[in-house]
């Protein structure tokens, strides 16, 4: 059984492990093998994760059975609008599918930021899997954009939102 928990340093290096693994079963077949560790390389180096741990407005999340890193998720405030959380990632590993531990992640996610009234977030509109999980959480289709910065510059991507109970 998986527990979400906050990460900590110590689980940085099995997150980077989960997020490489997670990235090449989802994107290897869209991008191909090269794109993809550059995308890893460029977003989930030890110090970007690191970064993000202490990163002001945000979250970072694991989902631990005692023995592995099943899943994570990050989200942060917009700093331009801080009644909007981005939702920057939320993967399980591969073997882990099916489980219930993204719906785990997710209800925690959502809950760790009190007056947010607005979800964001960006996903490959090929990513049909994604795309279905967060329609069933609640979240629609806003527009699809191309990405202009960093190392996904030139990919697509589709932006969905979803309104948050205040409390």
């Amino acid at each position: 059984m998986f527990f979400v928990r906050t990460a900590s340093r110590e689980d940085l290096g099995k997150v980077r492990a989960l997020l490489a693994d997670a990235f090449h079963a989802t994107y290897d077949a869209l991008y191909g093998p090269q794109k993809v560790q550059e995308l890893i390389d460029g977003w989930q180096s030890l110090a970007a994760l690191e970064h993000r741990l202490d990163a002001p407005g945000s979250e970072f999340l694991v989902a631990d059975d005692g023995k592995r890193i099943g899943g994570m998720a990050y989200a942060q405030r917009r700093n331009t609008r801080p009644e909007t959380v981005i939702l920057h990632q939320l993967y399980v590993h591969p073997d882990c599918h099916r489980q219930g531990i993204g719906r785990d992640i997710f209800a925690e996610i959502e809950s760790c930021f009190p007056g947010a009234d607005l979800m964001e977030l960006e996903v490959e509109p090929k990513n049909e899997k994604a795309i279905a999980f967060y329609l069933a959480h609640g979240f629609e289709p806003v527009e699809e954009v191309t990405i202009e910065t960093g190392p996904a510059k030139g990919l697509q991507a589709l932006i969905m939102r979803k309104a948050l109970e205040t409390f």
